[in-house]
C-alpha cells in the first residue's frame, strides 16, 4: 500500500476533484475529511462536515477527537487497499493524517493549482464561501444515511470512454454543514497565550514564566502552523530535560486539541533556576 495527497486551500475544489486524481493515479480509497472511503462507499471515519463548528470540523479532519484514528486505522488494515488519496489544506496536514492513521509516507503529492484553472477554483470558492456548499465524493445514497437533514443535491461525474473497460465512479454529493454559516474563523494570538498561560500556571515546578512568542509560519503563501516560544525560571532540584519535554509536548497537544491548529515546535529556554525554602 502507498499514498498520494491531493493539496490546496479550503474551497479550491479538492473534494470536487477527487475521484478523478483517484481514478487517475489508480487509488482505490480516499480519505477526505474524516472519512475513508472506497469502492463509492463510507467504510469508516465521520466527516467533518457533520460537525456543528469549524474547530470541531477541523479536529474531526485532522483524527484528534477520541477514537477516530483508532476507528479508521482498523479499517484500513481490513480493507487493504492498494493506494490511499488523501486530502488536505497542506503538506503539513497531509503529513499529520498519515502520521496519526499509521499510513506509509507520502510518495507523491499533487496541488490542485496544477488540476485545475483559476476560474475553476474561484468558482468553487464561491459555492463554499458564499453558498454554504461543501462536496463529499460518494454517492447521494450511500449518505443519506450519514447526512438526514444536509443534503442538497447530487452531480454526476462521468468519464470519457477508453479504449481499455473502467469501471464508473460514483457520484459526488453536495452537502450543507451548520458551521458553513458561521462565517471566517480567526483564532487571536492572544487565545493561545492564554492557553499557554494556563498550562504552565498549573505546573508548580515553575516559578515564573515570561517572553511568549507566537510565529506563524507561511510557504507559498500557505499557512503552515505555529511555532512558540518562551523563557521559564524553574524550582531548583527537578530534572530539567523531563519537565520541559513534557511541558513541550502539553502546550503542543492542549493548542492543537483546542483550536485545531499545527504546532511546528515549541521552544522553551530555561532562564534561571529557583531555590524554595
Amino acid at each position: 500500500m502507498d499514498v498520494i495527497a491531493l493539496i490546496g486551500p479550503s474551497g479550491t475544489g479538492k473534494s470536487h476533484r477527487a475521484l478523478i486524481v483517484a481514478h487517475e493515479n489508480n487509488a482505490d480509497a480516499i480519505i477526505d475529511d474524516g472519512i475513508l472511503i472506497k469502492d463509492g462507499k463510507i467504510i469508516a471515519g465521520h466527516s467533518a462536515k457533520r460537525e456543528s463548528s469549524k474547530i470541531m470540523a477541523v479536529r474531526r479532519a485532522i483524527f484528534i477527537l477520541p477514537g477516530h484514528a483508532e476507528e479508521v486505522t482498523a479499517a484500513i488494515q481490513k480493507e487493504k487497499p492498494r493506494r490511499i488519496l488523501v486530502l488536505g489544506t497542506s503538506e503539513n496536514m497531509a503529513h499529520k493524517i498519515c502520521k496519526i492513521l499509521q499510513l506509509p509516507p507520502i510518495v507523491k503529492i499533487i496541488n490542485i493549482e496544477d488540476i485545475a484553472t483559476k476560474v475553476e477554483m474561484k468558482k468553487a470558492y464561491i459555492c463554499r464561501m458564499k453558498e454554504g456548499k461543501h462536496i463529499i465524493p460518494v454517492p447521494t445514497i450511500e449518505l443519506k444515511p450519514h447526512f438526514s437533514g444536509y443534503l442538497i443535491d447530487p452531480i454526476q461525474s462521468i468519464f470519457k470512454k477508453s479504449r481499455t473497460k473502467r469501471r464508473k465512479l460514483g457520484e459526488k454529493s453536495i452537502v450543507r454543514p451548520i458551521f458553513s454559516y458561521y462565517g471566517r474563523l480567526i483564532i487571536d494570538d492572544s487565545a493561545i497565550l492564554s492557553i499557554i498561560r494556563q498550562i504552565c500556571s498549573a505546573k508548580k515546578s515553575i516559578c515564573k514564566f515570561f517572553a511568549i512568542h507566537i510565529s506563524h509560519i507561511f510557504k507559498n503563501n500557505e499557512d503552515q502552523g505555529i511555532s512558540i516560544s518562551f523563557k521559564v525560571i524553574l524550582s531548583y532540584g527537578k530534572h530539567i530535560p523531563t519537565l520541559l519535554h513534557d511541558l513541550q509536548k502539553r502546550v503542543k497537544d492542549c493548542i492543537e486539541h483546542m483550536t485545531g491548529m499545527v504546532v511546528q515546535k515549541v521552544d522553551i529556554t530555561v532562564n534561571a533556576l529557583q531555590i524554595t525554602t
